[in-house]
């Protein structure tokens, strides 16, 4: 891709100047990063070392984990470097990769998100049917579709950002390098970008949430029409889960994405990134996935084991 603009590297705002919060916030971040890898890779972990895991439901959760961690590490350990040293500088490739994988992996949760809601309504709807419509291979190619189109997507908005001319200042408004932030400072013509954004994402989350809302419609007939308590209660815990994580997630990228430039608030537009880059990567593995039974068995037996092993080698 051909470089034809003055600037060779940015300085991101960051989230704040003020000395006494720097470390602070340094430490919020890496307690709030450390978790989500702690989180999410231990999940994957779990799903990989329990065969009772080995199910379509825990295949796309090990998924979601994994993208979760990719894009909060495309954007976290940046901030964090930035508040310890006060270097703010980034690259312009830097910037460009950065952007890139993190819209690529945000494109992959959001869809993910959906696939987790199709499987959801086959395991309620068609228990009977779930282990034929869900094999083996139907959920390699949902997921490897998620993430190819996340990719190729990625690409697109990065190869259009990235071939503008920047002539103005090189700060950036933002805490990493966002699209939108981005091209506030072109001075090029930025009518495609916007129209071309303002399309894939509400073409993402139009179809993503068209799955979501499909699915547990029939979902929530499913469970009205069931005489078991316990059957209701369990199948509303799983949807109540993934419904959060849903709402949260699609919710802060609405905000983000589906606006003109001219709405957009630079401060408010930080607080909902902190929010969607660093925070629901944390929360994803407590609120959808800690909260069931075969998770948290699985963890107390892989305890158990290390204990004996630990024991034994002793």
């Amino acid at each position: 891709m051909e470089n034809n603009t003055e600037v060779n590297e940015f300085r991101l705002l960051g989230l704040t100047d003020l000395p006494e919060l720097q470390i602070p916030l340094f430490l919020t971040f890496t307690l709030v990063y450390l978790t989500t890898l702690l989180g999410n890779l231990g999940m994957v972990a779990l799903i990989l070392l329990d065969s009772h895991l080995h199910t379509p439901m825990y295949f796309f959760l090990s998924s979601l984990s994994l993208t979760d961690c990719i894009y909060s590490s495309a954007v976290t350990p940046r901030v964090m470097a930035g508040l310890l040293t006060g270097d703010k500088v980034i690259s312009y490739g830097g910037c460009a990769a950065q952007m890139f994988f993190f819209v690529a992996f945000a494109i992959v949760d959001c869809l993910l998100l959906a696939v987790m809601a199709f499987d959801s309504h086959a395991a309620v709807c068609e228990p009977l049917h779930y282990t034929s419509t869900m094999t083996t291979s139907v959920c390699a190619l949902m997921v490897t579709s998620c993430y190819v189109w996340g990719i190729v997507e990625s690409a697109i908005h990065t190869g259009l950002t990235f071939s503008l001319f920047f002539c103005r200042c090189n700060v950036v408004h933002h805490f990493f390098c966002d699209i939108p932030p981005i091209l506030a400072l072109s001075c090029s013509d930025i009518y495609v970008n916007e129209i071309v954004l303002f399309i894939s994402a509400a073409l993402n989350v139009f179809f993503a949430l068209m799955v979501v809302l499909t699915s547990y419609l029939f979902i929530a007939i499913a469970i009205l029409r069931m005489h078991s308590a316990e059957g209701r209660k369990k199948a509303f815990s799983t949807c109540a889960s993934h419904l959060t994580a849903v709402t949260i997630f699609y919710g802060t990228v609405i905000f983000m994405y589906l606006q003109p430039s001219s709405s957009h608030s630079m401060d408010n537009d930080q607080m909902a990134s902190v929010f969607y880059t660093i925070v629901i990567p944390m929360l994803n593995p407590i609120v959808y996935s800690l909260r069931k039974k075969e998770v948290n068995s699985a963890l107390k037996k892989a305890i158990e084991k290390m204990k004996t092993a630990f024991i034994t080698s002793s």
